[in-house]
Parts: structure tokens; C-alpha cells; sequence
């Protein structure tokens, strides 16, 4: 696969063309745009007082191509995006790909008083939504006075 600048003085996405290459050689590097942020899939972390809600926004991927995993008080999420761009040995040019496509995994540290046992996880229209829910024994509760 050919990667060409739509013009040929656009220096930014002649760097961002050659950190690509450099993302397929050797795994994972964050993107000269946009990845400042964490990286893929993005992420909404949340809290109540009765869980922690996870939304993982990871479109056109098939949900059994996601991996959960929660060991400890840390969520990973993984998984792989193909591309579906031509192949290279197709001879074919590419002029604008800016869809991540490739392994990815998001790992995040969780307060220690989840319930490892009551995890719920639903993938609907490209958001991955994850509740755990808090042990029972943390969740707030009123006092009376004697």
C-alpha cells in the first residue's frame, strides 16, 4: 500500500504518514493528532455511588472481537480493528486514511471497593458500556442517631 499527501507540501501528513509505518513495524505509538488524549478506543469513566460505568466507544467492530478483563481492581479492554483499506501488494493508492485500524488495549485503574462478581457489559451501536457494580458494604448509608 502506497500512502501519498493529497498536497505534496502538507509536512504534517507526510510526519503522520511515517509514524504510521513506524505504528504497523513495530506495535502501538501514540499519533501525532488526536491520540494526546489516551488513545483507542476512546473512553467516558464514570461513578455513582452504587457502581463505575466504563463507555468504550469502539464502532464497526464485531463484539466478540473484544476482550474484558477484570483482575484486581484494573479493567482491560483489547481487541484488534482490521483494516480495510486494499492491500499492498494490490499496487493500489491510498490518499487519506485516518481510521485506526490494528490491536488495541485500554487499561484502567478502578477503585477498590467494585464487586468483581457483579460486572455487566453491552455493546450497542459501536459503544461498549461496562457497569461494575460497588460491594454492598461500601455504599453509602444513613445513620440514626439514638
Amino acid at each position: 500500500m502506497i500512502y501519498k499527501a493529497l498536497f505534496p507540501r502538507d509536512v504534517l501528513a507526510e510526519l503522520e504518514r511515517l509514524q504510521r509505518d513506524m505504528q504497523q513495524a513495530d506495535g502501538f505509538l501514540p499519533s501525532i493528532r488526536g491520540l494526546a488524549r489516551g488513545g483507542f478506543p476512546g473512553l467516558n469513566v464514570g461513578s455513582t455511588p452504587k457502581s463505575v460505568e466504563v463507555h468504550a466507544f469502539i464502532p464497526g467492530l464485531d463484539p466478540s472481537a473484544i476482550e474484558i478483563q477484570l483482575e484486581k481492581s484494573v479493567l482491560t479492554i483489547a481487541g484488534e480493528r482490521k483494516s480495510n483499506m486494499p492491500a499492498r501488494e494490490d499496487k493500489s493508492t491510498v490518499h487519506i486514511d485516518e481510521r485506526f485500524a490494528g490491536k488495541f488495549r485500554r487499561v484502567i485503574a478502578l477503585p477498590d471497593d467494585i464487586n468483581p462478581d457483579a460486572v455487566d457489559a453491552q455493546y450497542r451501536d459501536g459503544v461498549l458500556h461496562i457497569s461494575i457494580q460497588r460491594h454492598e458494604a461500601a455504599l453509602p448509608r444513613r445513620i440514626t442517631i439514638q
